[in-house]
Parts: structure tokens; C-alpha cells; sequence
């Protein structure tokens, strides 16, 4: 398989508007659309086809790294077509390949369903603008599309610390400097430490992953900087409990006071295959940290933040299951990937018991639930 393979493959995925490839040994090449896996109509591939593919698309600092730590990942521009962040990694003594496509087209707020009050926030001159949820949820999307909507409308310094750089910003109104962990810098805390020195407006932070990273963009967003950082958390009140869990237990009282000013809202949302028509929708989670909000931070109350967004949808907060919920019922989303993403599927699904409906897995599984524990007495 040559290197002209690659691109028929990676063709195929940029005209059908595929979101992953995925290459691995003794299964024909593979693409995700809307969710869905699909084989394409190609042959078998065999261990010496994954190795010409990789070779054909990988670069030798990444080539090295994969033959020392039998992993590596990188992002490439496909032509003006697209651009793609791929994994490499060994399996079973073979290799595998998967390509995630990066849309070059930037979307707006309008077209990704972001709540209004985005807007205004990302007006401020300083603070923390949490982007959270699981991997593959969209949050690379939603943050490319506040950044250049400031890039667009605001003159600012904007610097981001990536992992890999996923979509590519121009300077438009705003200078935007992107900074590639490996490749520029070698990790987000060096990158945020030097940040600082760089006169920045605004700081995008692609995650935050140990103690000194989070440490470092609270500070920043203290010290008049607007930082935006991702967490694979789900839902406002846990992603607070994380950032807090992260510090030892003698620094968590301050950094909830931390927290309690520097932040300005979490947004946690979740990707859906929609049922209405092609394509995915998000379902959104908005916390805004009003000084309610900031007093039950302060005091360790996260149990009642999600009670607080429900009687906070004036400043524009809603809960997940109350989205997930709202696209359901317009007919977007199947019971059963609303129940899968969502926080509190036993509510939920006794939401749609009471609709008079059914949902295709629950009785099963309370069936089997049932005989596990009469076998257990």
C-alpha cells in the first residue's frame, strides 16, 4: 500500500465528512461518521501495509518516539482540505493509526448552539473559562470558536499552549501566538510559566493536566489574564471538585477562595448522534459563577451547585440533563444516548416512564440485575 493510499483514504474521510479514520491489522480501513463506525470497501490491512502508511504520514521525531515508547501523536495539515491529529501506537506487536479530522472551517456560536451569555463573558478582561467533558466531545470545537470570535471582534494578545495544534488561527483583529507542546515547548506548565513574560490578554490553556499547570492558570486568570483550560470532567460541580482534589489537603481551602473569584463559569457539554437528520448535536451544561455561586465554592458546598443553576437560568445557566432533556423531546436525540451521556439517568429514565415510554436497554438490564442478586442471596 503506498503513500497514495493514504491520501485515497484520507480523501474518502474529508468528502464524507467523516470524523476518524482507523487503521489497524486484519480489518479493512475504517472511518467514524456521526458516530458510526464503517468499514470501507477496501482490502484487509496487513502488518506491512500499517508500516508504509505510517512511514508515509509520520514524521521522524515521531517515528523515534513510537519505536521508544511504542506511541507517539502529531497533527498535519492536508492540503488546504484539512487537518488532521493522529495517533500512532503498537498493538499486538503490530501497528495502529487513528486520524481524528480537524475541520478548518472555524464555526460560529450560532452554528455550535453555544449559550448568548458566552459572549459577554469572554469580554472580560480577566477571570477562568472552564471547557469540560469527556474526550471527543467537542471542546477543541467550542474553544476555537470563542477564541476567534475574540480574534474577530477584539484587539487582544491571544496565546494558546496545545497538544497537538488543532485548528489554525490567522491574526485577525488579535495577534494569536499558538504554542505546540513537543514542538515549541516542552510541557503546559513551562509554556503557562513563560506565558506570563509574553504580555498576553488572553491564555488558552489545551489542559490542565497536573498540580503546577492548574496552579499556574488560576494564578494567571487572578492576575488580569482571561484564561480558557479543558478537563475531561462531566457536569459543573464535579469539575470544581476536581480542580480542588488536585491540591494537596492543606492548600484545598485556598484554592477554593482562589477559585471563588478567579472563575468565571464552566461549560461541560457532550457530543450526540442526532436522529432528526445527519450530523451531531451538543448538549451543554452552564455554570456562571454568581457570588452565590462563589460562596457555596468558598465553602466546600458543590453538592447544591447543581440546585443553583436551576434557579440561575436568568444569568443563562442550565443543567446537562435539562439540555439533554430539551433535545429529546424536540425529537433530536435517541432516549438512549440521551440516558448514556447524561448525569442522572435513573431520572431520566423515569422521566420517560412517566411519558409512557419505554427505553430500549432498561428493562433488560434490570432483569439481569434482578437474578444477579436473588443468585447472591
Amino acid at each position: 500500500m503506498s503513500s497514495m493510499q493514504i491520501d485515497r483514504l484520507l480523501d474518502t474521510v474529508v468528502k464524507n465528512g467523516a470524523s476518524d479514520l482507523h487503521l489497524t491489522v486484519g480489518r479493512q480501513p475504517t472511518i467514524r461518521l456521526h458516530g458510526n463506525l464503517r468499514n470501507l470497501q477496501t482490502k484487509t490491512l496487513e502488518s506491512d501495509d500499517m508500516v508504509s502508511l505510517m512511514k508515509a504520514i509520520t514524521p521522524e521525531r515521531n517515528q523515534q518516539e513510537l519505536q521508544e515508547e511504542g506511541g507517539t501523536d502529531f497533527g498535519f495539515a492536508y492540503g488546504e482540505a484539512a487537518r488532521f491529529r493522529v495517533s500512532v501506537f503498537r498493538q499486538r506487536g503490530d501497528l495502529a493509526i487513528v486520524c481524528r479530522q480537524i475541520p478548518n472551517r472555524l464555526l460560529t456560536f450560532e452554528q455550535i448552539g453555544l449559550p448568548e451569555v458566552c459572549k459577554e463573558l469572554i469580554r472580560r478582561p480577566r477571570g477562568m473559562f472552564l471547557v469540560t467533558g469527556p474526550t471527543g466531545s467537542g471542546k477543541t470545537t467550542t474553544l476555537a470558536t470563542m477564541i476567534d470570535y475574540i480574534n474577530t471582534n477584539m484587539d487582544r494578545h491571544i496565546v494558546t499552549m496545545e497538544d497537538p495544534i488543532e485548528y489554525y488561527h490567522l491574526h485577525k483583529k488579535s495577534i494569536v501566538n499558538q504554542r505546540e507542546v513537543g514542538n515549541d515547548v516542552p510541557s503546559f506548565a513551562e509554556a503557562l510559566r513563560r506565558s506570563l513574560r509574553q504580555d498576553p490578554d488572553v491564555i488558552l490553556v489545551g489542559e490542565m493536566r497536573d498540580l503546577e499547570t492548574i496552579e499556574s492558570a488560576v494564578r494567571a486568570a487572578e492576575t488580569g489574564h482571561l484564561v480558557f483550560a479543558t478537563l475531561h470532567t462531566t457536569g459543573a460541580a464535579k469539575t470544581i471538585d476536581r480542580v480542588v482534589d488536585a491540591f494537596p489537603v492543606t492548600q484545598q481551602n485556598q484554592i477554593r477562595v482562589q477559585l471563588s473569584t478567579a472563575l468565571l463559569c464552566i461549560l461541560s457539554q457532550a457530543l450526540l448522534t442526532r436522529v432528526d437528520q445527519p450530523g451531531m448535536v451538543a448538549a451543554y451544561e452552564f455554570l456562571v459563577v454568581t457570588p452565590a455561586i462563589a460562596n457555596l465554592i468558598r465553602e466546600a458546598k458543590t453538592f447544591r451547585i447543581d440546585s443553583a443553576i436551576q434557579t440561575g437560568k436568568k444569568f443563562g445557566m442550565q443543567l446537562l440533563d435539562d439540555h439533554l432533556w430539551s433535545l429529546y423531546m424536540r425529537g433530536m436525540v435517541s432516549a438512549e444516548e440521551m440516558i448514556d451521556v447524561s448525569k442522572n439517568p435513573a431520572e431520566l429514565t423515569s422521566r420517560i416512564h412517566r411519558l409512557g415510554r419505554t427505553v430500549g436497554r432498561m428493562e433488560w438490564d434490570e432483569e439481569i440485575e434482578g437474578e444477579q442478586k436473588t443468585g447472591a442471596q
